[in-house]
């Protein structure tokens, strides 16, 4: 039977509770042990496909096609975990679990109520992530706040687990903020303690607190801390801001967290160090021996999390090269009104990721149009794709109207338009094309001289395709076809011959990118940026 790791958060949302869990991942791991991580969503959606990025940020996808909460990307950047639909489980999906077997007749007639029916189907799915597989430990991640109405179901559902699993098989990790009043040069821990009786209500005692913090706790903090909220001194951890996210597995190392884990828990394993990633990511993040500039332009720039994954990715393929990252968030609404030179001369490389909907396409083509003509490296996912095929069609096969049907359904060139399985889709939630698909490479193309392989699989979230009505007008033009889907012949991989590097995909790379094994396609995409001609970046801090 695997052991539990319940991972609450409390005071206030965005403390990093996805980031603690997959460093704890991360730690774990490194000791031989197999994790897998689940993150439980209090919403009612019963996944967040359908949520607007301002209001989610980023919908992360599975090799299943699962549309999930960002922090299961965080989970599989940390870890050597796979994840699926089981790893997110949200109010939505549990209530309509229930309501489903109710109206089956599953329940013989009882009153269908929050305890035991909706505990009981939180429970069950938690505990399904590890059936016929072997796993030592289950993370588990209760988003939210504590005090937070919607988050009680999954709060008494973890009481009772913990309760029947036995103090040896499931522990409390209760994130918290420590906040630090600058005028005042100190640090208050009465929020902790108040979030910590507010969980003890519930019936929850917290065996680890991780204190997040812009100042280190002294030893009387963390003496404090502990007296009030009843844990061991030990088991009051520090997790002090830093620079990259990647660095927090090492600090909490460092602070003893594992091995606090590994004794609650009983866990036999061995002790082993975290030198691998040291070399591999940190001593790379820390000590660049170059800078390069790379410019992001989206429709939702001013969320940071909106485009969590391509960032990240972005560092990765930085890592590779030996090289620190600098990101110009664009938003291509700007260039609409200015101009794309106003925005992005300088800029090293030119990143158009995806999204859904008319607002700041031109802006998109605008960039696409300036980083074809200037020879700047170009990298485009998924609506960057498509954008880059309206750009080549207008300004370079002489097809001035040609658009996408997503946003002018009579356009006279459709170079994109509507899978023709999506023509019968009535209900918008999970029916896009999701998940991974096989891409079969041109031999020779610049896309298999990244890969290195004739054939890859990657992960896919979208409506609308190429229109294979245009390919031989714009292979006539220049545009290589580097990447198919088998079955369909649909177009996953464009590129251009006369160009440094002109790549852009109608998946999700960065979804399969980690800090220790960047996506081929983003490390290109960096090194190109670094050596093209016309560019030629300085040194770090230059």
């Amino acid at each position: 039977m695997p052991k539990y790791i319940f991972v609450t958060g409390g005071v206030v949302s965005s403390l990093g509770k996805g980031i603690a869990s997959a460093s704890i991942g991360k730690l774990l791991e490194s000791r031989g042990l197999k994790v897998t991580l689940i993150k439980c969503d209090p919403y009612i959606n019963v996944d967040p496909g359908t949520m607007n990025p301002y209001q989610h940020g980023e919908v992360y996808v599975t090799d299943d096609g699962a549309e999930t909460d960002l922090d299961l990307g965080h989970y599989e950047r940390f870890t050597r975990a796979k994840l699926s639909k089981d790893n997110n489980i949200t109010t939505g999906k549990i209530y309509f679990s229930v309501i489903s077997k109710e109206r089956r007749g599953d329940y013989l007639g009882k009153t269908v109520q929050i305890i035991p029916h909706i505990t009981e189907e939180i429970k069950n799915n938690i505990k399904k992530v590890a059936y016929g597989r072997k796993i030592d430990v289950v993370i588990v991640e209760i988003g939210g706040t504590v005090g937070d109405i919607e988050g009680l179901p999954f709060l008494e559902a973890i009481r009772q687990l913990r309760l029947e699993l036995g103090r040896e098989y499931a522990i409390n990790i209760h994130v918290t903020l420590i906040p630090y009043i600058k005028t005042a040069d100190e640090i208050k821990t009465k929020p902790t303690q108040h979030s910590v009786g507010t969980l003890r209500e519930i019936g929850i005692i917290p065996d680890i607190i991780l204190c997040r913090t812009e100042k280190h706790l002294s030893k009387e903090a963390k003496d404090k801390i502990a007296l009030f909220c009843n844990v061991d001194s030990e088991a009051v951890i520090p997790a002090d801001d830093v620079k990259s996210i990647y660095e927090v597995p090492l600090n909490l190392r460092n602070e003893g967290l594992d091995r606090l884990i590994v004794r609650l828990l009983n866990l036999k394993c061995e002790d082993r160090d975290l030198s691998a990633w040291e070399n591999t990511v940190l001593k790379k993040l820390q000590s660049p021996a170059k800078q390069v500039k790379i410019a992001v332009v989206g429709k939702y720039i001013a969320l940071q999390d909106a485009y969590k994954s391509i960032y990240e990715a972005l560092v990765h393929g930085a890592i590779a090269n030996d090289a620190e990252l600098i990101i110009k968030r664009v938003d291509s609404e700007d260039i609409e009104k200015d101009g794309a030179k106003k925005y992005l001369e300088g800029s090293e490389g030119i990143l158009v990721p995806g999204g859904f909907g008319n607002r700041g396409i031109e802006g998109k083509i605008q960039a696409i149009a300036y980083a074809r003509e200037n020879k700047i490296p170009f990298l485009g996912i998924c609506l960057g794709m498509q954008t880059a095929v309206i750009e080549f069609a207008r300004n370079v096969c002489r097809l001035p109207r040609a658009n996408s049907t997503e946003f002018s359904k009579n356009s006279r060139y459709p170079v994109i338009s509507l899978l023709e399985e999506q023509k019968k889709v009535k209900h918008i939630g999970a029916s896009m094309r999701l998940g991974a698909y096989a891409c079969r490479l041109k031999l020779a193309s610049k896309a298999h001289r990244v890969y290195k392989k004739t054939k890859v699989y990657e992960r896919h979230r979208h409506r609308y395709e190429f229109n294979n009505k245009f390919k031989g007008l714009m292979e006539k033009h220049g545009m290589v076809f580097s990447g198919i889907h088998p079955k369909g012949n649909l177009v996953e991989i464009i590129e251009l011959k006369k160009h440094p590097f002109f790549i852009a995909c109608q998946f999700h790379p960065e979804f399969k990118s980690k800090p220790d094994k960047p996506h081929p396609l983003f490390a290109a995409f960096i090194k190109t940026s670094l050596t093209s001609s016309g560019y030629v970046p300085g040194p770090k801090n230059a």
